[in-house]
């Protein structure tokens, strides 16, 4: 049942909600209850809603509440607007091709947190405290003092105390993989990457005129003996790596595996881009790779893969200060700075401790995703219970690219591992996303849907007659 009430207007009912003292946000409340109610039939397209400063008094909230309890409604589509003449409760949205997206590795929206208003909450707080014309205007490359001592913050948990000096702040973690090519490679040069990588890398690597090579890993990550022969074969410029969770395969290289590919790189004096979007979001991981060779890496921690995507700022971890020079007039080449008012948002919510609010409402989250996609999936899971994504190994009669296209047909967006592949090869496998659908119905629908294609065969697929 609905948990609205109606109660009798001369005009139209007016729908009350049963309003809890610890239920959450009240306008969350109000819009939750109108939408159970159209779900259950109480309310009707068509039914006009009662004005606003009405429902607040009936209710005994401000205006406010209920305005952005209508606008919340609205964005699920419940509501309408018809100017003068009120609003009303919208048809049924017809989606003629509604795809169930699998393929975007996006943070899920965290349950219980009321991001409209921490959004208005950190503006206000930015606009309160920085001249608004400074945050219009252009700025140096690599952050202001703010955003250096708010990234030393974040990175704390990997690193302990960082002096801020050494960070650079970028306008997401492609701005930085793209600069530390530019900084610390040649045309033609050679950079190392596992077999299966970030596809942000190669494309970069293309657009520079640097040249991929594959070296062998293992469930573990890159096998060292490989990265030896590599090294003593193509004397690379750098080693690109993304040892946490890593994407696409979702494996946490251990630390051995670690310290040994960083006492490989010191040898060669080859530099690593340890590229390390969820370390934050991983169980217990590893020491980062940088604090076994501190002179020798550069490390990119970015917020879009632990808070929101809109927010492309990545935090630079560079101790040898000719790289970090380099770096900065590398990226100043192409991205002259990282938004102001995107980056004071970041700088705000990190010092006042929103980001780490946020960032435990997506963990809580992910992990819930994860074990949906292991019931669902059962025995053909191999995620990591922790990660934003399921690397998900195909059986024999199918191939990637047939499922990503097959998949195609039903309605869901998947990710063949074609995508991932440095090399001439890549395994049989899809990478399935598990933050882009916000609605955790939908993703199970998707997931469920998913594994039916599985447990069909390609030749049973049969074309529709009409």
């Amino acid at each position: 049942m609905s948990q609205l009430k109606a109660i009798q207007d001369p005009h139209a009912p007016i729908w009350l909600p049963r309003l809890a003292a610890h239920g959450g946000p009240r306008f969350l409340q109000i819009a939750d209850a109108l939408q159970a109610a159209v779900v259950d039939g109480s309310l009707k397209p068509g039914d006009r809603l009662p004005p606003q400063r009405h429902l607040a008094a009936r209710l005994e909230v401000d205006l406010t509440t209920i305005t952005r309890a209508y606008d919340e409604a609205r964005r699920r589509n419940l509501l309408e607007g018809r100017g003068a003449r009120g609003t009303y409760v919208a048809a049924p949205k017809v989606e003629l091709t509604p795809v169930l997206d699998l393929s975007m590795n996006t943070p899920p929206p965290p349950d219980g947190v009321d991001f409209d208003d921490m959004m208005k909450q950190g503006l206000s707080q930015v606009l309160m405290r920085s001249d608004s014309e400074l945050l219009m205007t252009y700025h140096l490359g690599g952050g202001s003092d703010s955003d250096r001592k708010a990234g030393a913050q974040w990175l704390a948990p990997m690193f302990g105390h960082l002096d801020p000096g050494l960070i650079v702040v970028c306008p997401g973690a492609q701005a930085a993989i793209a600069a530390s090519i530019l900084a610390l490679t040649a045309p033609g040069d050679v950079i190392l990457a596992e077999p299966t990588t970030y596809p942000g890398l190669r494309a970069a690597a293309t657009q520079f005129g640097r040249r991929i090579v594959a070296v062998d890993a293992d469930g573990h990550g890159m096998l060292p003996e490989p990265l030896e022969q590599a090294c003593r074969q193509h004397n690379p410029t750098l080693i690109y790596l993304n040892p946490t969770l890593q994407n696409p395969t979702a494996v946490t290289m251990p630390q051995g595996r670690r310290q040994e590919l960083a006492g490989i790189a010191q040898r060669w004096n080859v530099r690593i881009v340890e590229d390390d979007p969820y370390w934050l979001l991983a169980d217990a991981p590893p020491p980062p790779i940088a604090t076994f060779a501190p002179e020798q890496v550069i490390y990119i921690s970015t917020l879009s893969k632990c808070l929101t995507p809109g927010l492309r700022v990545a935090f630079v971890l560079v101790r040898n200060p000719d790289d970090r020079a380099r770096l900065l007039v590398a990226l100043r080449s192409f991205a002259l700075m990282t938004g102001p008012l995107t980056a004071a948002l970041a700088t705000q919510w990190i010092l006042d401790g929103s980001a780490d609010g946020l960032m435990e409402g997506v963990r809580k989250e992910t992990r819930q995703r994860q074990r949906m996609a292991r019931d669902v999936l059962a025995g053909r899971y191999s995620g990591s219970g922790d990660g934003l994504h399921v690397w998900l190994e195909l059986p024999a009669y199918w191939n990637s690219s047939q499922l990503a296209r097959a998949a195609d047909g039903e309605g869901i967006a998947v990710t063949p591992a074609e995508a991932f592949a440095t090399g001439s090869g890549s395994v049989n496998a899809i990478r399935i996303s598990l933050g882009s659908i916000k609605d955790r119905g939908r993703l199970q629908a998707g997931l469920q849907r998913l594994s039916d294609l599985l447990a069909r065969r390609p030749e049973s697929l049969g074309a529709p007659v009409v």
